[in-house]
């Protein structure tokens, strides 16, 4: 019963579904319910895809992906997307460590922000409408979870880079149990994906190297600038490794 209500505050965190009233609240909980963070990804892929594939029956598929886009942002509050934006002014326009930490912790959108989420969704949009239409569905469903499990990543092996902040109560070093649990939410979904079928096993092995090559890329950058992580910098590789992964997907056809 605990576990299910980490798993609840978790969505709670994440998303703006609301939880039953039975689940209750502890602060302490919040340190806890990283492990779960993987698992909410299926949630808001759910939603995406459902969207997409309601929407697909009535308009081309780049007005569904844009509509399944929409939905996932609104579902999550943007909380991801508005942490890649922080990041880019952060690193865009500081150039010591504090000044970046001050700069991601304004909540004003400069220039380096709003051209990085325009980029960055644009790109989104134009690799999953570049896929096979047979793709989209389970790149999504696979893409969300797997991206914040590379997010879970940093907290169980970085150091946070300040005391303060939104992402503080979850900014704790994940155990080695807290970080398998995390694992186990993803890979016996995604294995069960692969074993039907639903993406080629290649194009696949192409999006988890390119999705973990960003966030290897991101952690190095982060430790080197700032000595670690924010909530913003687990938003940003939310969103840059999903864009991987993607983008692993649509490069392996082209050369098989």
């Amino acid at each position: 019963m605990h576990q299910v209500r980490l798993f609840f505050i978790a969505l709670q965190f994440f998303t703006r579904i609301p939880i039953p009233a039975w689940v209750g609240f502890d602060p302490a909980w919040l340190h806890q319910a990283s492990r779960y963070f993987p698992a909410v990804g299926w949630v808001v892929a759910g939603v995406s895809a459902g969207v997409y594939a309601v929407a697909a029956l009535l308009w081309p598929p780049v007005v569904a992906l844009v509509l399944a886009t929409v939905a996932g942002i609104w579902l999550t509050g943007a909380f991801h997307e508005d942490g890649f934006a922080d990041v880019c002014d952060g690193f865009g326009g500081g150039m010591t460590p504090e000044r970046v930490l001050e700069i991601m912790k304004d909540s004003r959108v400069g220039a380096y922000g709003a051209i990085g989420i325009t980029l960055m969704l644009m790109f989104k949009l134009s690799l999953l409408a570049s896929l096979p239409l047979a793709y989209v569905l389970p790149a999504i469903l696979i893409a969300h979870p797997l991206s914040r499990l590379a997010s879970c990543s940093l907290i169980w092996c970085l150091e946070y880079a300040r005391l303060e902040g939104k992402a503080k109560p979850l900014a704790q070093h994940m155990s080695g149990k807290e970080f398998v649990i995390a694992i186990v939410s993803v890979v016996l979904p995604v294995a069960a994906m692969l074993a039907f079928g639903l993406l080629p096993i290649m194009s696949f092995l192409a999006g988890l190297l390119c999705l973990s090559a960003a966030s290897w890329w991101l952690a190095r950058l982060f430790v080197r600038r700032i000595g670690g992580y924010t909530g913003d910098c687990l938003g940003a590789v939310q969103q840059l490794s999903e864009v991987a992964f993607y983008l692993g997907l649509l490069a392996l056809p082209r050369w098989i």
